[in-house]
């Protein structure tokens, strides 16, 4: 089975992420598609396993084994929560269904530092490019603002929401490079220090339901396993 055929014939969740699903896009926009595949569980006995992931097929798509997506959403992984909390789903099958009504299950404290380590990265690499250029990629500038604020309300609230709503024109304002850089700092400053005061005062837990995770992962296997049986 070639990778593209898993994608093809074994997706159980796809969505749109980007732009698009922050609710930042312009006529200009690409469209980034995400997906989900569960690997057959013949295929794990095999020498030769599945692949942990894939790309494409097509331009802008990128696709996770369901078991490597679960092990990453529970190590909090920025990317791969806000694609579980994707509001534009181009597909959903009963174990997609399922995967999403688990998406409360990956959410923990730790999302404070894999968010906060991960918005570090992309300050550094801007502030590099102030030095080396004079400015920065405003482009990642506004994305590393909206990636603050997202981690400060899911602190504050328990709950991941990727459109930006309100702050849309204020966002795009600076990837225009009409925001000064001081101002842009400034406000990554501010948004900076409400999400660590908003991690002592958060209701997420200490750690995420691993549990719950894998007692579902074991009956997607389990259920690929019997119907793969069925089918001889």
């Amino acid at each position: 089975m070639q990778p593209e055929d898993l994608v093809r014939d074994h997706t159980i969740y796809a969505c749109v992420m980007g732009s698009r699903a922050f609710g930042l896009a312009t006529d200009a926009s690409d469209t980034d598609r995400r997906g989900v595949y569960l690997a057959p569980t013949a295929l794990f006995w095999r020498f030769e396993k599945p692949p942990a992931h894939v790309e494409g097929p097509g331009e802008e798509k990128f696709s996770w084994e369901l078991e490597r997506f679960c092990e990453l959403a529970l190590r909090g992984n920025p990317n791969i929560l806000e694609c579980l909390h994707s509001p534009l789903v181009e597909h959903l099958d009963d174990t997609g269904r399922e995967l999403l009504s688990l998406r409360g299950a990956f959410l923990s404290v730790k999302v404070y530092d894999t968010f906060t380590r991960y918005a570090l990265g992309q300050r550094k690499k801007l502030d590099a490019d102030v030095r080396t250029t004079g400015a920065p990629r405003w482009k990642h500038a506004m994305h590393l603002l909206r990636l603050l604020a997202s981690c400060r309300d899911l602190l504050r609230t328990g709950e991941l929401h990727l459109d930006v709503g309100d702050r849309r024109e204020p966002l795009l304002a600076v990837k225009r490079g009409e925001v000064p850089w001081t101002a842009v700092e400034s406000w990554m400053t501010r948004l900076a220090t409400e999400t660590e005061t908003a991690l002592h005062h958060t209701s997420l837990p200490p750690e995420p339901d691993h549990a719950r995770v894998a007692d579902f992962l074991f009956r997607a296997r389990r259920d690929s396993a019997l119907e793969s049986v069925r089918l001889g």
